[in-house]
């Protein structure tokens, strides 16, 4: 009797670290996907932040696992002193976000024209822009997002320009300060089509990546 206890026991000292190893923080190592904990994946044997979901967890850009996502510093603009950030909020398949309203048009809020392509985008067009953590150095332009608003309505957008969260304050920003970290800024047809008035200036909203980017984004938006 005493001899299949110890049998037990060894094999439970055996399999235990298998098992604490299965789920790995960042750079620490992995055979596959479900190796990592949270968003990170295995790339080269380690966990690592998910590029297609720009996540900046092991770069300290914030989120479960890795620190939160801190000010940059400060920006002053007339005469108040306005946080700046590299990072936003991690990404989830419902991402908590402040929508706010930007005229895309040319001659409208957002100075210049946006980022990803260039051009002035009409008020019909359900496009936005995205803090600069979630821009993630245009990684994402020309994506589809989903937006949900605390009314049960969704709609989709895609993402054309910057919130810039690090400057502001100047012409390219048409005076404006840096963006927070956690903001989506919709056109005039994002905000219609959740059924919301622009008159409220920021409203809560959760957001994702829409499934099938790539299709959805040449059927609807092409």
């Amino acid at each position: 009797m005493s001899s299949i206890i110890t049998l037990l026991i060894i094999s439970l000292l055996v399999l235990l670290p298998l098992h604490l190893e299965a789920i790995s923080s960042c750079n620490e190592s992995c055979r596959t996907l479900n190796d990592c904990e949270g968003q990170l994946i295995c790339i080269k044997g380690k966990c690592d932040d998910d590029p297609d979901i720009g996540t900046k967890i092991c770069d300290g850009g914030g989120g479960s696992g890795g620190g939160s996502c801190k000010s940059s510093g400060t920006l002053i603009c007339k005469g108040k002193s306005f946080p700046k950030f590299k990072c936003s909020p991690p990404i989830t398949s419902s991402t908590p976000a402040k929508l706010t309203n930007n005229d895309f048009s040319e001659g409208g809020d957002g100075g210049a024209p946006s980022q990803c392509d260039e051009r002035f985008h009409s008020n019909t067009e359900r496009v936005v822009a995205l803090s600069t953590g979630w821009y993630n150095d245009g990684s994402r332009c020309g994506k589809i997002i989903k937006i949900t608003a605390t009314n049960g309505r969704s709609t989709t957008a895609k993402v054309v320009d910057q919130c810039d969260s690090q400057n502001g304050c100047d012409a390219e920003h048409a005076g404006q300060p840096p963006c927070k970290n956690n903001i989506v800024d919709g056109s005039n047809a994002v905000w219609s089509a959740l059924g919301l008035d622009t008159d409220l200036g920021v409203v809560d909203v959760t957001w994702s990546m829409a499934s099938n980017n790539n299709v959805y984004a040449l059927k609807h938006y092409t």
